[in-house]
């Protein structure tokens, strides 16, 4: 009976202090809100500036030829020519607007066009394939390659091609840099042996990898009309960024706690066990700083080797659309530029999201 009493009393102490604990509990959650709020509030207000000083700086340079145009103009035709210049470019004509740095409207403007053009190109594929549904079946069954459609591609097309290519070769680059780096890992005689090959290889440009890689896919295609473009590319990409992971798993792998390989070795555990159950989890957290690092330099350079190796990839489209020189290409390869930087953060965060399921060294988001 007096035991329950204190309980009693126990339970009507703590319902005091409950008032007490749920204000506590609401200013704390009140504290995270605002700091969140004020977080999302700064981003916004960079951005705005951002924008801003763009706009201004692109209004600027606008000037700057747009005068240089019209006393071109003047000096070399004449009084008459430079009124019909400047009334030409007040009036937004494209034929005598300057070529220089787009506003952010003007770029605004040109994703949109590059949203309806996919529009349109998709529905054109559509019809292509259903017009030529019953031909390609016949050639199908005649063991004939089906007629596809050849017609030029979209920019969410030219985007999709990029990330296949930049996957593909992260993969070859996953495929041959985590291997090699366990073996060189455990064995300090191959980490010497291998050091100058690392050392002179890792800090090749890619466009020199691009021609060694352009050199051997052609002669062991050699007869072949068959386009080699993304096979060219992915191989590169995966040759040019493979070193940090490449590094980062002989790194982490040579410094695998001992006491976890005494364990191993009293546990009678072999090697392949001893590399999978023991050395691989406590490598991981180098491992995948590894890969963040070799996915962003995979997509870093593979621009240059989509260029070199004309594959449908977004370097390409930025290259043709410089030489282009039409009045919204510059429009278009601010719209690429900004395509790539999202893509790039995103792929980023999704290693980091991977790794931080996969290993037991949670990471910040940085």
């Amino acid at each position: 009976m007096g035991h329950n009493i204190t309980l009693k009393k126990e339970g009507q102490q703590i319902a005091f202090l409950k008032p007490v604990t749920n204000w506590f509990t609401a200013r704390f959650q009140k504290a995270n809100v605002l700091k969140s709020l004020r977080k999302t509030a700064i981003t916004i207000v960079s951005i705005l500036l951002f924008i801003g000083l763009w706009h201004l700086g692109a209004k600027a340079l606008y000037n700057v030829e747009a005068d240089y145009k019209i006393e071109k103009a003047l000096t070399e035709q004449g009084q008459q020519a430079a009124d019909a210049l400047t009334a030409c470019i007040a009036a937004g004509t494209s034929s005598c607007q300057p070529n220089t740095l787009p506003s952010p409207a003007q770029v605004w403007a040109s994703l949109q066009s590059l949203i309806a053009d996919h529009q349109v190109i998709t529905a054109d594929k559509a019809a292509f394939v259903e017009k030529m549904k019953g031909v390609n079946e016949k050639l199908v069954a005649q063991g004939k390659d089906a007629i596809v459609y050849t017609g030029r591609a979209s920019f969410i097309d030219i985007v999709l091609t990029s990330i296949k290519t930049v996957f593909a070769g992260f993969l070859l680059a996953l495929l041959i840099a985590v291997p090699i780096g366990i073996v060189i890992g455990l064995s300090p005689t191959l980490r010497s042996a291998f050091n100058w090959f690392i050392q002179i290889f890792k800090p090749v440009s890619p466009v020199v990898w691009y021609l060694l890689v352009f050199m051997i896919v052609k002669t062991l295609y050699i007869g072949d009309s068959s386009d080699n473009a993304f096979v060219i590319s992915f191989i590169s990409v995966g040759l040019c960024a493979m070193w940090a992971t490449l590094v980062n798993t002989a790194m982490g792998v040579s410094s695998v706690d001992k006491d976890y390989i005494n364990v191993a070795k009293v546990l009678k555990l072999g090697t392949f066990q001893k590399v999978f159950k023991v050395i691989l989890p406590s490598s991981l957290p180098l491992i995948f700083t590894g890969l963040r690092i070799t996915l962003s330099v995979a997509w870093m350079v593979l621009i240059a080797i989509e260029l070199l190796a004309q594959s449908q990839g977004l370097g390409l489209f930025v290259w043709e659309e410089f030489q282009n020189g039409a009045n919204d290409s510059n429009s278009k390869i601010i719209v690429a530029m900004f395509v790539i930087g999202i893509i790039g953060f995103l792929l980023d965060r999704i290693m980091l999201v991977i790794q931080n399921t996969v290993s037991f060294n949670k990471n910040e988001a940085v």
